[in-house]
């Protein structure tokens, strides 16, 4: 793989946006497009020149478009639109997140139909080359038109102004350009409107959530295993004849997972226990498939977002005329964020429910109660993972409680001139959030199957064999993490560095499907 991501010889990938952001690749513009790109800033030029009416050129902004702007104040009509929609409130965007927003709002600028110049796709590419990261606010955008709000953030240091993150620290905008060498620029007519103006933000955030949700998708499936393993249970239910059955493909993705984990067990000996074991276990192919199913629909949404042109209005690369759309509508990114945090949250719910098997020596078929390794008269005063169970479950009910859609809550805005809109970046923070909740949820999750398997292993009830090298090999990664419980202690730090490998990826999932 090549340390760079060109922008503009062919289209972004989510893996490269997140390799952008995790700062494992480097963002170069390919010279081959900088000819167009020059020639679609001079468009913008021909119509200040022709007496052309453009929006947010030769006019105001929004309900504003009837509004003429005198040519004399055209020059400082950009700059006014970054700084009147300097409000933006909550939490700052994480490092990553932000690179992901600069990644994503360079691959639409590049492709020439936005109408500005080299010295701001080269000042843009410079911010991630550089990682001098706009502090930029996750509230305040209804997404459309597009992220105004909180990509004003993004025009403002592009100008010199507002704050940043560099080199660990927070400092004015002007002050981190000199330090690496950059001078700011002079926004030009159409520039803020062409930065601010797309889904730039809803969309970096959603390839966060692509990723930790498909890596979810196979982390579930991997302790589904586990947990029918520490339960004894049926490994029938995962047989190839039964997903053929019904052939949905990535239900059946994931039963090939379970299964090839549950092959050692499986001929080891014949099950004697519970005939059908319980929905948690036995239809949890059904539960992760549908996740794993709609991943393809999801990314096609979220790559065609990132490689479109979605500001407003655009200039035909060819014959330069305005066009005057809605290509800042962020209903595809929106409907892509509400089906990811409820499929995530039925992960969540289905990682929970296992949990809840295993603590509990009613279902647990032979587990000490709350999986406590503590024996003989200490084990009345250790309660295990009595805790750990109970704030699993209120991190479930949380995240199912945010997946009520957001696009549903569509507000009239702006003297209804956006009077319709998408809601794509309120989507994408609650679908950020819906992964960190579950993201927990698997942590406790792990925690519970591991201590299960090596009480079963302690009571005689697994061999080695029996375990096998897949979830053997990934018992041996997770010991530097989970301490085998038989003390009460607390387990906050463990959660946490567990939480930090999950989002981080740093468990090795070998997909056999």
């Amino acid at each position: 793989m090549s340390a760079n991501v060109v922008f503009g010889t062919s289209g972004l990938t989510i893996e490269d946006v997140w390799a952008l952001a995790r700062r494992t690749r480097r963002a170069v513009v390919a010279d081959e497009v900088r000819d167009a790109l020059a020639r679609s800033a001079g468009y913008v030029q021909d119509a200040l020149k022709s007496g052309r009416v453009v929006y947010g050129v030769t006019t105001g902004y929004g309900d504003s478009c009837e509004t003429e702007v005198p040519p004399e104040l055209m020059n400082d009509l950009p700059l006014h639109l970054s700084r009147y929609h300097g409000c933006g409130m909550g939490r700052f965007l994480t490092d990553e997140e932000t690179r992901a927003v600069l990644a994503v709002r360079l691959a639409s600028l590049v492709r020439g139909w936005s109408g500005v110049s080299l010295d701001l796709i080269d000042l843009l590419a410079a911010l991630l080359q550089h990682d001098i990261l706009p502090q930029i606010p996750a509230e305040g955008s209804v997404g459309a038109s597009g992220d105004l709000t909180p990509l004003s953030y993004v025009a403002g240091v592009l100008a010199g102004e507002r704050q940043v993150r560099y080199c660990g620290k927070e400092m004015p905008a002007l002050q981190a350009l000199a330090a690496a060498g950059l001078k700011p620029i002079r926004l030009k007519p159409k520039e803020a409107l062409a930065i601010m103006n797309g889904t730039a933000v809803m969309t970096g955030l959603a390839v966060g959530v692509f990723q930790r949700g498909a890596f979810l998708s196979k982390l579930a499936s991997r302790m589904t295993a586990m947990a029918s393993l520490a339960l004894l249970g049926n490994p029938e239910h995962f047989d190839a004849r039964l997903a053929a059955a019904k052939p949905h493909p990535g239900q059946v993705r994931v039963t090939a997972r379970i299964r090839a984990d549950l092959a050692p067990y499986a001929e080891a000996s014949p099950h004697e226990g519970r005939l059908q074991d319980r929905y948690s276990i036995r239809c949890a192919p059904h539960v992760v498939g549908v996740l794993e199913d709609m991943l393809p629909p999801f990314r096609a949404m979220i790559e065609t977002e990132i490689n479109s042109a979605n500001d407003n209005p655009l200039f035909d690369p060819i014959d330069g005329r305005p066009l005057h759309g809605g290509h800042f509508y962020g209903g595809h990114i929106c409907f892509a964020m509400d089906g990811m945090k409820t499929l995530v949250a039925n992960v969540s719910d289905l990682m929970d429910r296992q949990l809840a098997l295993l603590v509990d020596a009613r279902f647990n078929n032979g587990l000490p109660p709350n999986l406590s390794g503590a024996t003989g008269r200490r084990a009345g005063i250790n309660h295990g993972l009595k805790a750990v169970q109970i704030s699993a479950s209120a991190w479930t009910a949380e995240a199912l409680k945010l997946t009520m859609p957001a696009s549903v809550f569509s507000r009239s805005t702006e003297c209804h001139n956006q009077d319709k809109v998408s809601m794509g970046t309120i989507a994408a923070r609650d679908a950020l959030r819906v992964v960190e909740l579950t993201e927990q949820v698997a942590a406790a999750h792990l925690i519970s199957c591991a201590q299960a398997i090596r009480l079963r292993v302690r009571q005689g009830e697994l061999s080695k064999a029996a375990i096998g090298p897949p979830i053997g090999g990934f018992l041996t990664a997770l010991e530097a993490h989970i301490p085998f419980i038989d003390e009460d202690v607390p387990l906050d730090g463990v959660l946490i560095a567990l939480c930090d490998a999950i989002e981080r990826q740093s468990f090795a999932l070998d997909d056999a499907a």
